[in-house]
């Protein structure tokens, strides 16, 4: 149910107030900050779940399917730790219920402290290979036919706390009714408890990633969540072999 995959939680504030949700009990399948695909399909073999809990089918809705799969981690290819930062690289399989490997990835991160700042920077990128012996196509469940839930690839999932926080972009500002918008870079700010100190994170898409500037699933009302959606309304096929990589 859950689809295992690595992730990144805690995540922290220089001041140390923690920015990430690890296994809400109403999605424990989100882990902090995760790249995840939800709704993957092969020809003749039918669908993956590499996000967890139900799969989104056209004119059924949610189903509890046998379909979700995991995210294995494999091997470190780097791992770089310098007083400024931190630099990880390692291959991953993609493995369906089934037990069939449909992508292997290369995955690296670069943490980079910026303490005069106050901040810090995550650079995400990574590279997969289609191994099966046919076209796969990624898609959403909005691509199934369930408006503004476009949700897949880089996943973030906000502390309780954030419930209610603010979304930014260039030019608007605001909290749900930013979903789907497109623009280069979004940031959230949400207050915490205890402390009452607020935090600011913010997501800058890569100008070289597939549909640039890229589609924002976004939501603040009932949780606090950001996720840079490639295939937020359109399904992207990906031929056997091909490899297709992203960053941010």
């Amino acid at each position: 149910m859950e689809s295992p995959k690595p992730y990144f939680h805690p995540l922290r504030t220089h001041g140390g107030d923690v920015v990430s949700l690890y296994r809400p009990h109403d999605h424990v399948w989100h882990k902090g900050l995760m790249w995840s695909l939800a709704n993957v399909s092969l020809p003749d073999v039918g669908s993956a779940n590499f996000w967890g809990g139900p799969t989104y089918v056209r004119g059924r809705g949610y189903q509890w399917l046998p379909n979700d799969g995991t995210t294995q981690h494999r091997t470190f290819d780097r791992i770089d730790a310098r007083p400024e930062g931190v630099v990880v690289g390692g291959r991953l399989d993609w493995i369906t219920q089934q037990g069939d490997t449909w992508f292997t990835e290369k995955r690296s991160f670069q943490v980079t402290a910026q303490p005069d700042r106050g901040a810090w920077t995550l650079v995400f990128t990574t590279e997969f290979t289609n191994r099966t012996d046919s076209t796969v196509t990624l898609g959403s469940p909005t691509t199934e036919g369930r408006e503004n839930a476009g949700y897949g690839g880089l996943f973030w999932r906000g502390p309780r706390s954030f419930s209610g926080g603010r979304a930014y972009t260039a030019d608007a500002v605001g909290g749900d009714d930013l979903m789907g918008v497109r623009e280069p870079w979004l940031a959230f700010a949400g207050r915490h408890d205890d402390t009452g100190r607020a935090s600011t994170l913010v997501f800058v898409d890569d100008p070289a990633n597939r549909g640039f500037p890229t589609t924002w699933f976004v939501r603040s009302g009932v949780y606090a969540c950001v996720c840079p959606a490639p295939f937020f309304r359109e399904e992207v096929p990906r031929a056997y072999h091909c490899r297709f990589g992203t960053r941010w």
